[in-house]
C-alpha cells in the first residue's frame, strides 16, 4: 500500500539526487584547489628543441640531469633514438612547437652533433 502520493516521491527523488550531484561538484572544487598537484616546474625533465617530421611525427629532444635524449614520436609510440651529454650555450624551448626557421636551424645542428659522434 503506498502512503505518498507520486509526485511527492519524484519530488523526494530529484531532491536526493540534486543534494548528490552538489556533494560530488563540492568534492570536485576542493580536490582541485586542495589536493595533489602535478608539480611541472620542480621537473628535471625540460624540451630543447622540435622538429615536425611529418603530419604527426615529431623529433624531441629531452633534457634529462646532465644528459640529451633524441627520441622519436608518433601516434600510439615513443622511441629513443640517441643519448648525448648536454651542450651548453643551448637553452631549452618554452614551448614543444617551435616556428619553421628556427626548426630548420635545430635540424642542422642535430645533423652537425650526430656526424660529430660517428
Amino acid at each position: 500500500m503506498p502512503s505518498g502520493s507520486p509526485t511527492g516521491s519524484l519530488l523526494q527523488t530529484l531532491f536526493a539526487m540534486i543534494v548528490v550531484l552538489a556533494a560530488l561538484g563540492a568534492l570536485a572544487w576542493f580536490l582541485k584547489r586542495y589536493g595533489p598537484k602535478a608539480s611541472g616546474a620542480n621537473a628535471n625533465v625540460k624540451i630543447v628543441g622540435s622538429l615536425n617530421l611529418g603530419g604527426r611525427e615529431r623529433l624531441l629532444v629531452v633534457e634529462v640531469g646532465n644528459q640529451w635524449i633524441v627520441v622519436g614520436a608518433s601516434p600510439g609510440r615513443v622511441n629513443g633514438l640517441a643519448t648525448m651529454p648536454r651542450q651548453e650555450g643551448v637553452e631549452p624551448t618554452a614551448a614543444l612547437s617551435t616556428p619553421a626557421p628556427a626548426a630548420a636551424n635545430f635540424g642542422d645542428w642535430l645533423k652537425q652533433t650526430l656526424d660529430k659522434r660517428k
